[in-house]
């Protein structure tokens, strides 16, 4: 999942409680989140991402061993075309959750596709829905940016730890979060922009005092650590060129889905280090993406594994792109030289959905010489 909320689609001005879910308002959760997946349209983008679809046919209709016969839970089934994929793939029962109103439009695919003796639809929240047995096999399509945004997991935990049969497989079984160094010419537009946007805020103020008689003045510093916030400090979405990145990529995250708890995941941290691949470039900031495996277990593998990637591609990008993190200013930087990384990503006090990462880098030439550190916060927003 993801929607492009977070700056790569357009500018603008302006911006664990233990192993359980952390307690949060319901209601203001479903505003916040929930009602975005109740559209047609997001529906459409999701289901129009080719890597993403292929990946979960794929999933399923070559390992149908897991499926035939046997009981499953979608978790977030949206337009429902997992839960429709698992019938067909042989499963006795399927139940597909879904927090929406979302639900109607899945149960009339449901039936339209003629697997409704197979297919229940449930409108509800995973957390409170009760089934009336445990399931063989958990299937979701939980990720979001940088693979936790959004915090979908935690539902699907949730689900595992009540639903799961002792020997029940996950799909995905696994995944895995990338970071690397790249080069983009975003940051001088990006710092343009901000300078734009403060021009045009100085000559508001000085029109407003001179037409009106208010100084809006004081109202500068915050103004300015607003517009700052999201044109330097905010992630962008991104379809990254393979070529737009310098050096090394690292994993700062692996997570077994069966396995996992949401402490697991409420914090990321990681200390890496990345050689520069690439003759004299520039040191313009940090790509980072994901990637799941369908595997199965090790007592009921898969018996073709499925890897759906995000990593940056010439012709195989998907709707969750790359979250990218810029540096001001860029470093010139040549082969050899060494990058390392300190990655801290938590989740948002404001929102628990979103994201926030402090970043830290330094790079040694191969000369020897230590280049001037950054280290900055960021929003995925």
């Amino acid at each position: 999942m993801g929607s492009r909320q977070n700056g790569g689609a357009s500018d603008r001005a302006a911006l664990g409680n233990g192993g359980a879910p952390p307690v949060v308002d319901k209601e203001v959760d479903f505003a916040n989140y929930f009602c975005t997946y109740a559209f047609l349209y997001h529906q459409k983008e999701m289901l129009s991402d080719r890597v993403r679809m292929n990946a979960y046919y794929d999933s399923i209709f070559r390992n149908k061993h897991h499926f035939n016969g046997k009981t499953v839970l979608d978790v977030g089934t949206g337009s429902g075309i997992l839960a429709i994929w698992s019938a067909q793939a042989g499963a006795k029962k399927v139940y597909a959750v879904e927090a929406t109103k979302m639900s109607e439009h899945a149960r009339a695919l449901v039936k339209s596709n003629n697997v409704e003796n197979v297919v229940e639809v449930i409108e509800g929240s995973m957390e409170d829905v009760v089934l009336p047995e445990k399931v063989d096999v958990i299937i979701s399509e939980w990720m979001g940016y940088l693979l936790l945004r959004e915090s979908m997991f935690d539902s699907v935990i949730c689900a595992r730890d009540r639903w799961l049969k002792p020997n029940g497989v996950m799909y995905p079984s696994h995944a895995r979060i990338w970071f690397a160094p790249i080069r983009s010419g975003l940051v001088e537009r990006k710092e343009n922009d901000l300078e734009e946007v403060m021009d045009d805020w100085y000559n508001f103020v000085e029109d407003t005092k001179d037409t009106y008689g208010v100084d809006m003045g004081v109202l500068t510093q915050p103004f300015s650590a607003e517009q700052r916030r999201y044109y330097l400090q905010t992630s962008l979405w991104q379809n990254l060129h393979p070529n737009q990145i310098i050096g090394t990529a690292a994993i700062i995250k692996e997570i077994d889905c069966l396995t996992a708890t949401v402490n697991d995941i409420s914090e990321v941290r990681s200390n890496f280090s990345s050689s520069i691949t690439m003759e004299n470039t520039s040191l313009c900031g940090f790509g980072g993406w994901f990637d799941v495996h369908f595997r199965g277990r090790k007592d009921n593998p898969a018996q073709q594994e499925i890897e759906l990637t995000t990593a940056p591609s010439k012709d195989a990008g998907t709707h969750w792109g790359q979250q990218v993190f810029l540096i001001h200013p860029p470093s010139c930087v040549t082969e050899g030289d060494n990058v390392s990384v300190e990655f801290l990503m938590y989740r948002s006090k404001e929102n628990h959905r979103l994201m926030e990462v402090e970043l830290g880098c330094e790079v040694r030439q191969s000369s020897g010489n230590l280049l001037p550190a950054f280290k900055s916060k960021f929003h995925v927003e």
